[in-house]
C-alpha cells in the first residue's frame, strides 16, 4: 500500500501549489510592465512637450484616460502615440479629414457567434483563436500581435498551454519558431513534429515540447496589402501529417479576415483614441491631473 498523506499535508501541497501560482502570474505582470515602461516613459515625454504638461504623471493620467475611454490597451496607445505624425499644433484634430471607414465583418462562425462588433478586439482575438483549435481539432493555441517597435509577435490570447510556455514564448523575434517563418514568408506553417522540424531554435525546441506539444500549426493574420499584424497558432499533443485542403481554405478566410479587422482597428478605434488624448493634452494644457 502506498503511504497515506495526513490532510493537513495534502492541503499544505495546494496552498504551496496556488501560491507559486500566484507568484508567477505576479512576476509575468511585472516583466509586462517592465517592457512596456521605456514606449510609455517615451510617450509621456513628448506628450508633456507637446502639450506643455507639468509632469510625467499628467502625461500618464491623460494616456490612461484616453485607453479606457477607448478600450485601448495602453501599450498600443503609447506605440501609437510616439510613431504618428506630429498634429498640426493649430487645429483641433491630430487627424483632420481622416476618412473612416465601417468595421469589417466575420464571417466564421465563431466571428458571427461572438459580440465582435462596435471595436471590440478582445472578442475577435477570443474568436480567432476559438475558430483556428476548431478547425484544426484542439484544445491548445494562441494568438500573437505583431510589435512593431520590437520588430516580433506578442502573445495577447492563449489557451491549453503551460506558464512556462507562455512565459518562454511571451515575445519571439524574427527567427527560430514557426510562427516567425509563418509571419515572415505570409503563408501558413505546418511542423509535423516539433521534435524534428529544423525550423526552431533548441531551446524554443525544449519549451514546446515541454507544454505536451508535439506538431503545431501557424496562421498568419495578414492585411491584403501584404502586411503581417499577427499570428494565431494551434498546436497538438501528437505528430501530425498535413491539414486538408478543406482546412486550410477555413483558416487561410480566418486570417485574412481578422488581418484586415486588426487593420481596421489600428486606423480608426486607436487613432480615435489619439484623437480624445490630442484633445485631453489640450485641454489640460498647464495644469496638473491626477490618475485614476
Amino acid at each position: 500500500m502506498g503511504e497515506e498523506r495526513e490532510p493537513g499535508a495534502v492541503g499544505d501541497v495546494e496552498a504551496m501549489r496556488e501560491e507559486a501560482a500566484r507568484l508567477r502570474a505576479e512576476v509575468r505582470q511585472l516583466r509586462t510592465r517592465m517592457e512596456s515602461r521605456p514606449l510609455i516613459a517615451q510617450a509621456q515625454g513628448m506628450l508633456r512637450e507637446r502639450y506643455a504638461l507639468p509632469d510625467a504623471e499628467t502625461a500618464f493620467a491623460l494616456l490612461q484616460r484616453a485607453s479606457q475611454q477607448y478600450n485601448v490597451k495602453l501599450r498600443t496607445l503609447a506605440e501609437a502615440a510616439v510613431s504618428a505624425p506630429r498634429p498640426d499644433g493649430r487645429g483641433n484634430l491630430w487627424f483632420p479629414g481622416r476618412a473612416r471607414r465601417a468595421e469589417p465583418s466575420l464571417t466564421f462562425k465563431e466571428g458571427r457567434d461572438r459580440r465582435t462588433g462596435r471595436g471590440n478586439r478582445s472578442e475577435v482575438l477570443t474568436a480567432v483563436l476559438s475558430q483556428t483549435l476548431a478547425v484544426v481539432g484542439t484544445d491548445m493555441g494562441n494568438v500573437q500581435i505583431a510589435d512593431r517597435a520590437e520588430r516580433g509577435l506578442r502573445i495577447e490570447r492563449h489557451t491549453g498551454l503551460t506558464d512556462d510556455f507562455v512565459d518562454f514564448f511571451a515575445f519571439v523575434g524574427e527567427e527560430g519558431t514557426s510562427c516567425a517563418l509563418a509571419a515572415r514568408d505570409l503563408t501558413q506553417v505546418t511542423v509535423r513534429d516539433v521534435a524534428t522540424h529544423p525550423v526552431f531554435t533548441e531551446d524554443a525546441r525544449q519549451a514546446i515540447l515541454r507544454a505536451g506539444s508535439r506538431a503545431c500549426h501557424s496562421v498568419p493574420l495578414t492585411t491584403a496589402s501584404g502586411l503581417c499584424v499577427g499570428m494565431v497558432s494551434a498546436h497538438l499533443e501528437h505528430p501530425v501529417g498535413e491539414l486538408t485542403r478543406a482546412q486550410l481554405k477555413a483558416l487561410a478566410v480566418v486570417g485574412a479576415e481578422v488581418g484586415e479587422w486588426l487593420a481596421w482597428y489600428d486606423r480608426t478605434v486607436v487613432l480615435d483614441a489619439l484623437e480624445h488624448l490630442h484633445a485631453l493634452g489640450r485641454a489640460h494644457s498647464g495644469s496638473r491631473v491626477l490618475r485614476r
